[in-house]
C-alpha cells in the first residue's frame, strides 16, 4: 500500500511483493514447528498431511489429504495407514523411489566417477564424454523400486536373484554377446534373473563398486566405509590428518597386492581400530575392478584374497560368502535401514529419544518378513514422526529433497 500511495504502478508494486513471497524462507522450505511443551505433542492435521505427502510425492498435500486433516481423522491409526497405502499406490510414488534410495545409497557419487579412459575405454561409449554412469544408477534404483511396489523384503537389497539390465549394461556385465549397440533397445531396461549370486542386490552393483573406487585401481577402504555406513549405518570416524594417501606401486611393489600394499597403514596404532572394521569389508569386494567387473588376478597375475571375517565372527572366503555373512546378521542390517528411513522421513539425524521408536519399527519389520512396506507404515506411526519435535531436533527441510 505504501509503494501504490507514493505513486508506484500497481504491477510494479506486486513485483517486489511477490519477489519477496517467493525469496522468503518460508515458502522455500519446510518447517517443523517445535512443541511448546516438554512432552510429546501431536502435529495438527495439516503438518501431518504435509509430512506424508512431502515424504512420499514430494508435494503439497492433494484434496483428499486436506479433507482428512480438516476434519481431524489423519491422525486415526487405521486412517493413518489406509492413506500410506493410497500414497504407495499412486504414480507420484515415483518421487520418493528416486530420492530416498539415491541418498541412502549415495549414488550422486556415481555422476563423478572418472576411470582412466586408457585403462577403460568402453566405460565411455561416446565421444565426447558419454559415460555408463547413467545406466550403472538405474539398476539398484529399480531395484529398490520393485521392491516397494511389490513389497519384497529389504534383504534382497544385500542379495536378491532378479536385476535391471539395459542392453548396454548387459554387455557391461558380459550378458551380451560382445557388439555394437546403439538405438532405443540399448537404453530399454528389462527385468532378468541373476543365476550367479556373486551378482544381484546392491552390494555388488557396478554402480556402488565404481563410485566407490579411484580412476586407477579399487578402493578397499572407500568400499569398506560404504558398506559400514549404508549398509549397517555405522560410518568410521574420518582419518586422521596427517595420513598420506596409498601411492602408486613402487618399482619394488609391482608383485604386491593391495592388501599387502595397505599393510603400512595398519601399523599405525592410530589407524588400526578403523582399518580393523573397515578392510575386511572393502576387501571382500576387490575381485570387483574398479568398474564393477569381476576379476580373478591382478595385473601383476597375483590372485585377489577376499576373504575376511565380519564383526570378528562371520568367516568368509569371497562375496558370495561375505553376502552370507552379513545376511546373518539380517536383524542389525534391517535396525540400521529404519535408521536411514526414519531420518530421512524426519529430515534430521536421529537423536537417543529416537530409540523407542527405532526399537518398534524394527521389532515389527523383522516379524513381518522384513518388508519393505512394513518399514514405511512403522516408520509414519511412530512417535516422532506424528509429533511435533522438540526445540533442539527441530530442522527445516527443503522442498526439494521430499523429505
Amino acid at each position: 500500500h505504501a509503494q501504490l500511495d507514493a505513486g508506484v504502478g500497481f504491477t510494479d508494486a506486486m513485483k517486489e511483493v511477490a519477489s519477496a513471497v517467493l525469496s522468503s524462507p518460508r515458502f522455500l522450505y519446510l518447517y517443523d514447528q517445535p512443541g511448546t511443551s516438554k512432552g510429546a505433542e501431536p502435529l495438527d492435521g495439516y503438518d501431518l498431511a504435509s509430512r506424508l505427502s512431502f515424504l512420499f510425492w514430494g508435494s503439497i498435500p492433494d484434496d483428499e489429504l486436506l479433507r482428512l486433516a480438516g476434519d481431524g481423522s489423519l491422525s486415526r491409526p487405521a486412517v493413518l495407514r489406509a492413506q500410506v497405502n493410497r500414497l504407495l499406490a499412486d504414480p507420484k510414488l515415483k518421487r520418493f523411489c528416486d530420492s530416498f534410495p539415491a541418498q541412502w545409497l549415495q549414488l550422486d557419487r556415481i555422476i563423478s566417477a572418472v576411470p582412466d579412459k586408457q585403462l577403460y575405454p568402453d566405460f565411455y561409449y561416446a565421444p565426447p564424454d558419454y559415460r555408463t554412469t547413467m545406466d550403472m544408477m538405474m539398476e539398484p534404483l529399480l531395484l529398490f523400486e520393485t521392491v516397494l511396489i511389490e513389497n519384497r523384503s529389504i534383504l534382497e537389497f544385500v542379495d536378491s536373484d532378479y536385476t535391471y539390465r539395459s542392453g548396454r549394461l548387459r554387455k557391461w556385465y558380459g550378458d551380451a554377446e560382445p557388439g555394437k549397440l546403439g538405438g532405443p533397445g540399448s537404453m530399454q531396461f528389462k527385468r532378468q534373473p541373476v543365476t550367479d549370486r556373486r551378482q544381484g542386490g546392491v552390494l555388488t552393483s557396478a554402480a556402488v563398486l565404481t563410485m566407490n573406487s579411484g580412476p586407477h585401481e579399487t578402493k578397499p577402504i572407500t568400499r569398506g566405509a560404504w558398506v559400514a555406513g549404508v549398509i549397517f549405518n555405522a560410518p568410521p570416524e574420518p582419518p586422521p590428518a596427517d595420513v598420506p594417501p596409498l601411492e602408486k606401486p613402487k618399482p619394488a611393489e609391482k608383485n604386491f597386492t593391495v592388501r599387502e600394499r595397505f599393510a603400512v597403514h595398519r601399523e599405525r596404532a592410530d589407524c588400526a581400530a578403523c582399518h580393523a572394521q573397515l578392510d575386511p569389508l572393502g576387501f571382500a569386494l576387490e575381485n570387483f575392478d574398479p568398474v564393477g567387473r569381476w576379476r580373478n588376478t591382478y595385473e601383476n597375475g597375483r590372485e585377489v584374497d577376499a576373504s575376511g571375517k565380519l564383526f570378528r565372527k562371520h568367516s568368509f572366503k569371497n562375496v558370495v560368502e561375505f553376502k552370507d555373512a552379513i545376511l546373518a546378521e539380517k536383524n542389525r542390517f534391517a535396525r540400521a535401514f529404519a535408521e536411514h528411513t526414519l531420518s530421512y522421513a524426519l529430515g534430521r539425524a536421529l537423536t537417543p529419544a529416537d530409540t523407542p521408536a527405532l526399537d518398534r519399527i524394527t521389532e515389527r519389520t523383522v516379524a513381518d518378513g522384513y518388508r519393505l512396506q512394513t518399514v514405511l507404515h512403522e516408520v509414519v506411526q511412530s512417535a516422532p514422526f506424528v509429533n511435533r519435535p522438540l526445540a533442539k531436533t527441530a530442522s527445516a527441510k527443503t522442498e526439494e529433497s521430499g523429505k
